[in-house]
């Protein structure tokens, strides 16, 4: 049983999103361009053999094919999705369509894990996409309608992968280590032949790019991911999703600090008012720091450990 207090757990799962945020800078600085897929399988598949190969747990009866849903949905359709949308839209408008995640969580909450949804937990959502979008939307462009759904569908496979994490729990003696492991698996195995058959034969890597790609394995993948999915198993699902709008946040401070780009008072503005949604969003949940285990839907009740839990709402 671990003693984290809650405010430290929420400010430990969200340094994922933090590191996240700086995908976008490591990207265009140290990695080669136009290999999205590449970069996506790059991140997955190395991260979830190393922590494979620390966990030392394979996933045993149904959580061979619930490891494979939730790493396609987390990783292996979402990381393609990603970075599809963010070649084909203009701007920010990727991170404005994303930031809509904790609206989608909301819903999905309602239907699988029982919580209905409040107008305190919809207002916070819809004030942190108006946040984000302040921040990264830059000037207005044609928008392209494959973007536009990849990134909505890209926004809907991690939303529906957090509820289904939260749902599922982790089996009996398996900690987030080895749940990390197995999605992160199975993702970059999704990943793979779509990246040679779309992109072909891996590009020559300098020095610059194999920095950029162990951090993104390491740092930005493997510890990132094992913190969010630890978050998952001890927070409500729309407690860490509400964490999301770190990532574009952190990405316009990195590239203010770092890139020397410019941010105008409109984007300072609007860090103020995302970041406070994403305080709001964790404030007044009833949720203890504990672990989940594995999590049986029973209408609007959950069984844990063999006692009925009836599930409330986490505003």
């Amino acid at each position: 049983m671990t003693t984290t207090s809650r405010p430290a757990l929420i400010a430990l799962t969200a340094l994922a999103p933090v590191s996240w945020g700086t995908t976008y800078a490591v990207t265009t600085q140290f990695l080669p361009p136009d290999r999205p897929l590449f970069t996506g399988l790059m991140r997955a598949l190395p991260a979830g053999l190393v922590l494979l190969a620390l966990a030392r747990v394979l996933p045993r009866g149904a959580w061979w094919w619930k490891a494979t849903v939730l790493g396609a949905l987390n990783i292996g359709a979402f990381f393609p999705l990603l970075f599809l949308s963010a070649y084909r839209l203009p701007g920010g408008m990727a991170a404005v369509v994303g930031s809509v995640g904790p609206l989608i969580v909301v819903g999905l909450s309602a239907g699988l894990l029982g919580q209905r949804p409040t107008a305190r937990s919809l207002l916070t959502g819809a004030v942190a996409a108006f946040g984000v979008s302040l921040v990264v939307l830059k000037a207005a462009g044609a928008l392209d309608p494959v973007g536009v759904l990849a990134a909505l569908a890209a926004t809907a496979s991690m939303s529906t992968g957090t509820v289904l994490t939260k749902r599922w729990g982790r089996p009996d003696g398996v900690g987030p280590l080895a749940l990390t492991g197995w999605q992160l698996t199975a993702g970059g195995l999704l990943i793979a032949p779509v990246a040679f058959l779309v992109e072909g034969a891996p590009p020559a890597l300098d020095g610059r790019a194999v920095g950029g790609y162990l951090y993104l394995a390491l740092a930005n993948t493997a510890i990132a991911y094992w913190l969010w999915f630890r978050g998952i198993g001890r927070l409500s699902a729309t407690q860490v999703t509400f964490l999301g709008p770190l990532s574009p946040l952190t990405a316009a401070v990195v590239g203010w600090a770092a890139l020397g780009q410019a941010l105008t008072l409109v984007q300072v503005a609007g860090m103020v008012v995302a970041f406070g949604a994403t305080v709001a969003g964790q404030i007044g949940s009833r949720t203890p720091a504990v672990p989940v285990r594995e999590v049986a839907s029973r209408g609007n009740a959950v069984t844990q450990r063999g006692e009925a839990v009836a599930v409330t709402r986490h505003p």
